[in-house]
């Protein structure tokens, strides 16, 4: 006969994450929400000090297993994910109490006399989705959002992280109100099985081939959606720029963040035929300087994230019609995950380096005659989630601001439009919808609920029948917002 303890081992052991404890899990935290726990200043406050407590005394376990997943070095992980995910946190914090407040709105004649305002309010029940590759900052940062706008949450970290995601689960747990925060892991079932419930707002951080399938299943419940997804995100470089500054920026934004596993990394480069050669030559130099002769072995670029993705890098690699374009790197290691950095020269468009975002340490160079000619073969694509441009060119720069349709743009430099807070992030078009990052990640979980306040005064019988032509003219003139039209009404002038 198995004691108790080890029954209970048993029964942990098989429990199985269905629709049936999704639906379950769903009523639980509406019942928290519809209590309206989560809707106070207080409670809010709570969690985010919680969440920043978390992040101080777990910042060991937390580097240990971005490593144990991706192989980021300890530097990378604090700057790139623990340091925002504080930064987020300590936001929220200072602001909140402004965020919440309601915003006065104008109002007109045809409501006179009455006030209004803008009341920002909680969806109620949201769905957090995140993504494997910066499996703690895409984790927390919109689960900050979601709590400081006042719901209760439900966070399905990426099982491609499984440290990650086992680390989440258990500190979440911990730190946070249980009754209103969940986490659930798993993979493919459990996520369909979330998917399957009414949420109040689903924000999920991914690939666009899942986005569709999220999408699809928030249609059946009209669920709004932030999708944050990716792209191939060009970098267009004119030959009037610092050469020396522009080359570190692109391969430390290239290999220096996740070894290119980043949405917003350079995906491919636009220069001058030209000025090819010099670029390349820049770039090389610095690949060295920042990762030794031998890359492969360097502790400063990240694993590879699974063998699925490392699978599809190699294919890009393989693919024929490369072949003898590869100028530097091309090396691979399954057993561990490891590709060097690579530049290939002039690849054809229809080659899956070209056509399929990389999204690794894989970076093409295109050619073209002239560099205003670049922003037209931007153009012709679908909209990246980031597009960069180096130039000193005035001219330039107004054009493709003007003319390149992106989530979000920089000028000379890369990736760090995600620091400034102040900027709304996330994609348009195949790059995604929706966007979060200090208020906007208050916002992106706030619905907001337009309210009007009148008294029982200033009443115009005009409103009401029997209609007749004199209350039209009257009507008329209060609704195009003109005293003098109305006076004139008024007077019988009209």
């Amino acid at each position: 006969m198995a004691s108790d303890e080890q029954q209970v081992k048993n029964s942990t052991a098989t429990a199985v994450f269905d629709s049936d404890a999704a639906n379950s899990l769903v009523k639980d935290l509406r019942s928290t929400f519809l209590a309206g726990k989560t809707k106070s200043h207080e409670w809010r406050l709570s969690q985010l000090k919680s969440l920043l407590k978390m992040l101080d005394e777990n910042d060991k376990q937390i580097c240990d297993a971005l490593f144990s997943d991706l192989g980021k070095h300890e530097m990378e992980a604090y700057i790139h994910e623990i340091a925002m995910i504080r930064n987020s946190c300590k936001l929220a914090l200072k602001e909140l109490k402004d965020w919440m407040k309601p915003e006065k709105a104008k109002t007109n004649l045809g409501t006179f006399p009455s006030s209004a305002e803008i009341v920002p309010e909680p969806f109620g029940v949201v769905l957090v989705i995140s993504a494997w590759n910066y499996p703690l900052l895409l984790s927390v940062d919109p689960v900050i959002g979601a709590i400081a706008a006042g719901n209760a949450v439900v966070l399905k970290p990426s099982e491609l992280a499984p440290a990650m995601s086992s680390l989440l689960a258990k500190l979440l747990g911990k730190y946070l109100d249980n009754s209103a925060i969940k986490v659930v892991e798993g993979a493919v079932p459990e996520t369909t099985a979330l998917l399957e419930q009414k949420w109040d707002k689903i924000f999920y951080t991914g690939n666009g081939r899942v986005a569709r399938v999220v999408m699809a299943a928030a249609a059946k419940n009209l669920t709004p959606v932030v999708l944050e997804l990716g792209g191939k995100s060009p970098v267009l470089v004119d030959s009037n720029i610092d050469l020396a500054v522009t080359a570190k920026r692109i391969v430390a934004g290239k290999w220096g963040c996740n070894n290119g596993q980043a949405c917003v990394g350079p995906d491919y480069i636009i220069t001058t035929k030209q000025y090819a050669p010099v670029l390349i030559d820049a770039f090389k130099h610095n690949v060295k300087k920042f990762f030794g002769d031998d890359p492969m072995n360097s502790p400063d670029i990240s694993r590879v994230g699974h063998e699925n993705h490392f699978a599809r890098l190699k294919k890009m690699l393989d693919d024929d019609k490369i072949s003898g374009k590869i100028i530097l790197g091309g090396q691979t290691d399954k057993n561990n995950r490891k590709i060097a950095p690579t530049i290939v020269l002039d690849a054809p468009e229809d080659s899956l380096i070209m056509s399929d975002e990389i999204f690794g340490p894989l970076l093409p160079i295109v050619t073209v005659e002239k560099i205003e000619d670049g922003i037209e073969f931007i153009r012709s694509r679908p909209k990246p989630l980031a597009a960069y441009l180096f130039t000193n060119n005035k001219q330039l720069k107004k054009n493709f601001v003007n003319n390149v349709s992106a989530g979000g743009v920089v000028i000379n430099d890369v990736t760090l439009h995600l620091m400034v807070d102040t900027l709304p992030f996330g994609g348009v078009g195949e790059s995604g919808m929706g966007a979060y990052h200090g208020k906007f990640s208050f916002d992106a979980f706030s619905h907001k609920k337009a309210v009007l306040y009148r008294g029982f005064y200033g009443d115009a019988p005009a409103r009401y029948p029997p209609y007749t032509p004199g209350k039209l003219r009257l009507l008329k003139a209060i609704l195009d917002g003109s005293l003098f039209g109305i006076i004139r009404t008024l007077f019988g002038f009209s």
